[in-house]
């Protein structure tokens, strides 16, 4: 890693969690929020399709029994939770494991080969529009403490923040429960009522939902609210109405 962009000794493709995704570089502050925030509408909206997928499906199959399709959703909203957790975990875990030895890399470097990471950090700021002495002057001051300089290597270098790795067990339960909130709301209905009344207000519902969370994707998209709701509605709406359909072909009168 002698000049960061001729030799690189690392690559430059870091593991990405499922529900973040982006460039290293953008992790952190607002970047972080804006990812916390996207994992947690994508997380809900994977709960309300699939389940209320699963509830019609079901409800095409038995003729809208409450009681199995109570069962039926519980289960696909406790199965996708725990699936989506357990998911979210190692895919944190393995990221944060590469991070951590790309650090420990970092650490024994400036350990033991302070004066080529000094170059190596000089070069950035050439690289980046500073004069040659003024670039140096930069990276010998970042460079004398140890934990500043591992900071600012990690930044520069590899696009890290060191005390922002990301907590796997947190993103477990973010994860776990972004989407337990997305399916509970098809199945809300069949606690009070069954029949005919709970497919109809379940999927009012939910339409009402997706079309709410589609709206606040647009922050992501830049386009405009209305729009992106209506597609997730359209989304949605094809989804359930073909397991619906598809239960309705192997219609049992009871299980």
């Amino acid at each position: 890693m002698k000049t960061p962009r001729a030799q690189p000794r690392r690559p430059k493709f870091m593991p990405q969690s499922a529900h973040t995704p982006g460039h290293p570089e953008q992790r952190g502050g607002a970047a972080g929020k804006s990812g916390a925030l996207r994992a947690a509408i994508f997380g809900v909206n994977d709960g309300l399709v699939s389940n209320l997928s699963l509830i019609m499906g079901v409800a095409g199959a038995t003729g809208t029994d409450p009681k199995i399709v109570l069962l039926a959703g519980v289960a696909g909203l406790l199965a996708g939770a725990f699936s989506m957790g357990a998911g979210e975990y190692i895919s944190m875990k393995v990221q944060r494991d590469v991070f951590e030895s790309l650090l420990s890399l970092e650490r024994w470097e400036l350990e033991n080969l302070p004066e080529e990471e000094l170059k190596e950090l000089t070069q950035i700021y050439v690289d980046r529009g500073l004069p040659p002495d003024l670039a140096k002057e930069v990276a010998t001051t970042l460079s004398r403490d140890p934990d500043t300089a591992l900071e600012t290597h990690a930044r520069e270098e590899l696009g890290l923040d060191p005390n922002e790795l990301g907590n796997p067990l947190a993103a477990a339960g973010a994860s776990f429960g972004a989407f337990s909130v997305g399916a509970i709301v098809p199945l809300l209905p069949f606690f009070f009522t069954s029949g005919a009344p709970g497919v109809t207000i379940s999927a009012v519902l939910s339409a009402i939902t997706l079309f709410a969370v589609g709206s606040l994707m647009s922050v992501f998209t830049g386009r405009q609210p209305f729009y992106s709701g209506l597609r997730m509605l359209g989304v949605g709406a094809a989804a359930a109405s073909i397991t619906y359909l598809i239960g309705s072909l192997f219609h049992v009168s009871s299980i």
